[in-house]
């Protein structure tokens, strides 16, 4: 699957949903921050959580998921249709309810399920605002016309994975008051395990760091995801933020910036790598994560991986 297919998707090579999505640096980032601010939904996280294959695999969950989400934004139809089918029989599944409290607007008994259109919503919410941020980040701010744009390309999206359109705001500035008016909200909780697991996917814990110079490639994608969360989320994990923390995510985000402005600040051999689906990344992460799985190291050490209900009558 390339960035621009021979074959028509359901995005043209003109929406702003590819211009945005076909940015490697958009495509690596996103879904990790949208994984961390999302977990701050207790219904999203623990429905998730409680019917995935990849509790002890999440980097592997999130490689599916973008590899699915790019199939629709950035192939064609056919490649889009077989995403939205395996996705549709894997969310059929998801049906359940809160084993406990989970703060007080979620008491323990909350159903939830992958149908449910306002979830469908803010799935998509967490997704957009993501994909919106680290666009603005490092690539450059997108004017008004393009925020909507991308939102109701996304709005689209939702609606191909079986949102109902009337489940998401009508505008972009509907959707921005009312979403940052709900991470405003005390409706926010974090469970004991998504906090300990969007710490480790915002690189706020790191239990088998990389060696150079990949250390390095991943400690700046980690920078940056964490830099980009609004504050509260930041300090619902407890993660610490610095001056110098700060310095630094500025500063590399002004330099990824930087090598997007035309003509691409980067020598000719490198441009190819500014675009382009970023499945074969995630590829590679999931590949390492099941290595360390397969020689008995926890990809994320804490997380247990039996449910709520197993867990409880051990």
């Amino acid at each position: 699957m390339s960035a621009r297919c021979a074959e028509p998707g359901y995005f043209s090579d003109h929406s702003m949903a590819r211009r945005v999505m076909s940015k490697r640096a958009v495509g690596l980032s996103y879904g990790q921050r949208a994984l961390v601010i999302g977990a701050v939904h207790p219904l999203l996280y623990v429905g998730t959580a409680e019917n995935t294959e990849h509790r002890m695999t999440p980097y592997t969950r999130l490689a599916v998921t973008g590899h699915l989400f790019e199939a629709v934004f950035l192939g064609s139809k056919a490649e889009a249709d077989r995403a939205l089918a395996y996705t549709t029989k894997k969310h059929a599944r998801v049906l359940g309810a809160l084993p406990e409290d989970a703060g007080p607007h979620h008491p323990a008994g909350t159903g939830y399920s992958a149908l449910d259109p306002h979830l469908m919503y803010m799935t998509m919410a967490f997704t957009f605002d993501s994909a919106e941020v680290m666009y603005d980040l490092l690539v450059k701010p997108m004017t008004d016309g393009e925020r909507e744009g991308l939102y109701e390309d996304y709005v689209r999206w939702g609606e191909l994975f079986g949102m109902p359109r009337d489940a998401a705001p009508g505008s972009y500035r509907e959707f921005r008051t009312s979403f940052d008016a709900y991470l405003a909200s005390d409706e926010l909780f974090l469970t004991e395990e998504a906090r300990l697991v969007g710490s480790y996917l915002a690189g706020d814990r790191v239990p088998y760091p990389q060696r150079m110079p990949l250390q390095q490639v991943t400690s700046a994608f980690f920078l940056l995801v964490r830099g980009s969360l609004p504050k509260r989320i930041r300090d619902m994990y407890g993660m610490r933020w610095r001056l110098a923390d700060q310095l630094a995510y500025s500063a590399l985000a002004q330099a990824v910036r930087t090598a997007h402005t035309p003509p691409p600040m980067v020598p000719p051999l490198l441009r190819g790598t500014l675009a382009g689906p970023s499945a074969p990344v995630y590829k590679l992460v999931s590949e390492r994560e099941h290595e360390l799985v397969g020689s008995g190291r926890p990809s994320m050490p804490g997380v247990d991986p039996r449910k709520w209900a197993e867990r409880n009558s051990a």
